[in-house]
């Protein structure tokens, strides 16, 4: 599998709603980040499931490099791979 693009160099701060489902871009290529639009389609990448268990800031990973999908762990502040 090819590394997915870095589609930002800081996490993105989203509201997100109790019982909401939400759908994270692994790949990068996205033109909806931190959510998947199906740019991913013919790569090895999936977008992953994000449930919402309570309403409250959420950070997602703009980098793609988190050991903690589809949450930040601050992988961004190392930099590019």
């Amino acid at each position: 599998m090819s590394d997915p693009v870095r589609a930002s160099d800081t996490p993105f701060a989203i509201e997100v709603e109790e019982g909401a489902a939400y759908f994270w871009c692994s790949c990068g290529q996205s033109g909806t980040q931190p959510f998947c639009d199906g740019s991913h389609k013919g790569s090895a990448f999936t977008p992953l499931r994000y449930d919402a268990t309570e309403s409250k800031t959420v950070y997602f990973c703009g980098c793609k490099a988190t050991k903690n999908q589809p949450l930040c762990d601050g992988s961004h502040k190392a930099g590019p791979a």
